[in-house]
């Protein structure tokens, strides 16, 4: 599979993306596959250094994400700092989000015509910093149809199970869909939920931390469980996700989400690309607004 994204081939240009059989046959396997490297170094570094400002409150465009989890003055120092859909509010930050390649092989991956982007997350894992709850994406999207979610993550600094890496349950997206866990950011049992899940199945987990150098990192299946344990180095990380929908994802009728169904017109169940927009189609589609966006564009795309 080729699928890696440099600084000339994010937005405007963006390299397409073959996936082998290998690859293809190894994500419906384990619900994840792992690539040695998904972005160029050089962009990944350039991507780092927009969490500072970020979380900072300084937003290039002027615009505030969808929703900004962790501030200096409020939160404690050692939780998973989060921002979600920093797309919108950082040219660096959509120059990967926004990239044809990352559609194409979630779409790819997935057997869907194409992709659209559900949201992003900046995260940000402190030096000492504690776990994040093993989930399922999937289980946070019952506000779209079909209710289906791919993902893209990706390393911004060399990852190691000791700086608390993402963890994958391999085999678990095929466990059926559990509700949302009890407690996302810093539980005392990152597994607690997991665990239950898998002794009713007369399973034990099998977690493979993703350890990848700057810019590697893997997609996995929104049913498949992960999560990170503590950051035993005292080092942190940082990483980028990319979740996507189909292109064909239109919301929910009645089921609402509290942040994400305010983009939704009344009386119809489409959703506007502006705020969902579609990075890539096999039909040569892509949100018209995208190409200008990234060139600068911002206040008039």
């Amino acid at each position: 599979m080729s699928v890696t994204v440099s600084d000339e081939q994010a937005g405007p240009g963006c390299a397409g993306v073959m996936i082998t059989r290998d690859v293809a046959q190894r994500f419906d396997r384990d619900g994840f596959v792992i690539l040695p490297r998904i972005v160029a170094p050089e962009l990944a570094a350039r991507v780092r250094e927009r969490f500072e400002p970020l979380f900072r409150g300084e937003f290039e465009t002027g615009l505030q994400p969808d929703e900004w989890n962790w501030r200096p003055e409020r939160d404690p120092a050692d939780v998973t700092r989060q921002i979600c859909n920093g797309w919108k509010s950082d040219l660096t930050i959509a120059a990967v989000v926004l990239s044809a390649a990352i559609g194409e092989a979630c779409a790819r991956l997935a057997g869907w015509p194409g992709a659209r982007i559900a949201q992003d997350n900046v995260l940000w894992k402190p030096p000492q910093g504690r776990p994040l709850g093993f989930h399922q994406d999937a289980s946070y999207t019952d506000w779209v149809e079909p209710s289906e979610m791919t993902s893209c993550w990706i390393a911004l600094d060399e990852t190691k199970s000791e700086r608390g890496t993402i963890q994958y349950a391999r085999g678990s997206h095929r466990w059926g869909l559990a509700p949302p866990i009890a407690r996302f950011h810093a539980p005392a049992n990152p597994t607690e939920e997991l665990d239950r899940l898998a002794a009713a199945r007369g399973e034990t987990p099998d977690l493979v931390p993703v350890e990848v150098s700057t810019g590697g990192g893997a997609f996995h299946h929104g049913r498949t469980w992960h999560g990170s344990a503590h950051d035993t180095a005292g080092i942190g990380r940082r990483s980028l996700v990319i979740h996507c929908f189909s292109s064909e994802t239109r919301f929910h009728p009645h089921q609402v989400s509290a942040i994400y169904s305010r983009y939704k017109r009344a009386g119809d169940t489409t959703m506007d690309e502006s705020f969902f927009p579609i990075t890539w189609t096999e039909t040569g589609h892509r949100s018209p607004f995208i190409e200008r966006y990234l060139a600068g564009g911002w206040r008039d795309a």
